[in-house]
């Protein structure tokens, strides 16, 4: 058997249930709580973090695809899975034998699920997708009294759940979000006077959890804030939210380089003195960025050392000039902690200009997940 590369991720599953729990508490026990677990988790990896969240009281979770629902079925999860990114022709027989729960957003979809649900003399229920300013997926707002009467006809299909999505709740200053949640009061009116009864109503994604009031919602959609990943701006002391992953790797080797010399491809930095140079076996193949070129940070015995030259596909150069006690197989952490300095994804997230979500995801399949505090 090989021996694997030093290079891993590890994920601390009690992070992830305290940060479920946190959650839970903030909203309250007359709202529930589901789990985000679409992309393998963010990137954490779904075969232990939905069981991890199942135990720490999970009532229900949330997917992408139908494929992912079928993962999470195979791994033994028996809560309901919301198929939040809708489903496709042919795929009605897979959320029937799995008993899925489909986001329907559009008629088509609708009919055609009732016609499997009616050969199959069965029910399946669904959430219905009101479009309240997102400006994607969901049904807008002002053509609802035509398509409530036809789902009101597809008497195979069960409206169990309500639901819209936040455009813009991490900007608490923009006046978006208030005008959502009064257009979802609205629509939940609405639909009620059609005669549906949906059990859950929800529309607050992790930014949307602490921005304001969940007046008329009893369930929320924690996606990010489960992997203590929503660390920045108004959200900072609302909650104790403990990050989960960590990315390490070790150093492979440690040269000493003259003063004026180039390294890496492009020769994009170059010493400015005698420095000492530590390779990482890390690259943007395995999920750091390249754009973190002579501008990212790594840990070493507690301390930052910056990246020096370009991110290479399986390599990272590191300067450890002012790390003298730096050695060959000293840890390297990449993303989380080490004693009292952190990397946060928000940080990399703004070294790359992107988003905490883009950089958990991003880590590579190839990279072991090593799963602590089970």
């Amino acid at each position: 058997m090989p021996v694997p590369r030093p290079t891993r991720v590890e994920i601390d599953l009690a992070a992830l249930r305290h940060n479920f729990r946190e959650i839970q508490r903030i909203v309250g026990p007359g709202c529930d709580v589901l789990a985000v677990v679409k992309a393998d988790a963010y990137g954490h990896g779904v075969s232990q973090v939905a069981p991890a969240l199942a135990d720490a009281g999970a009532r229900l979770f949330g997917v992408a695809l139908v494929e992912e629902g079928m993962q999470l079925r195979r791994l033994g999860i028996e809560q309901p899975i919301i198929i939040l990114g809708g489903i496709f022709p042919g795929q009605e027989p897979d959320v029937l034998a799995h008993q899925l729960t489909p986001v329907l957003y559009d008629l088509t979809c609708a009919r055609q699920l009732e016609r499997v649900a009616s050969d199959a003399g069965c029910n399946i229920d669904y959430h219905l997708k009101v479009d309240t300013g997102m400006g994607r997926l969901g049904f807008r707002v002002e053509l609802l009294d035509e398509a409530l009467p036809v789902l009101k006809n597809l008497k195979n299909l069960n409206m169990t759940g309500l639901m819209s999505h936040l455009a813009v709740a991490d900007e608490p200053q923009r006046p978006l979000t208030g005008l959502q949640y009064d257009a979802f009061a609205g629509v939940i009116a609405k639909v009620s006077e059609a005669g549906f009864k949906p059990l859950y109503r929800h529309i607050a994604n992790s930014a949307g959890i602490y921005s304001r009031e969940l007046t008329g919602c009893n369930l929320v959609r924690p996606g990010i804030s489960l992997y203590g990943g929503l660390t920045g701006g108004p959200y900072v002391n609302r909650f104790t939210q403990q990050p989960v992953m960590s990315f390490i790797s070790q150093v492979a080797q440690l040269k000493d380089i003259p003063p004026g010399e180039g390294v890496s491809y492009g020769h994009r930095f170059v010493t400015s003195r005698l420095s000492r140079v530590a390779a990482v076996p890390v690259g943007y193949a395995d999920g750091y960025n390249r754009l973190l070129t002579n501008r990212g940070d790594v840990l070493i015995h507690g301390r930052r050392a910056p990246v020096v030259g370009t991110v290479c596909m399986d390599w990272t150069l590191v300067d450890v000039t002012d790390l003298p006690d730096t050695r060959v197989g000293d840890q390297v952490t990449l993303l989380g902690q080490d004693g009292d300095a952190i990397i946060t994804a928000e940080e990399w997230a703004d070294k790359i200009g992107s988003i905490t979500y883009e950089v958990f995801c991003q880590i590579s399949k190839r990279v072991p997940r090593l799963f602590v505090n089970a």
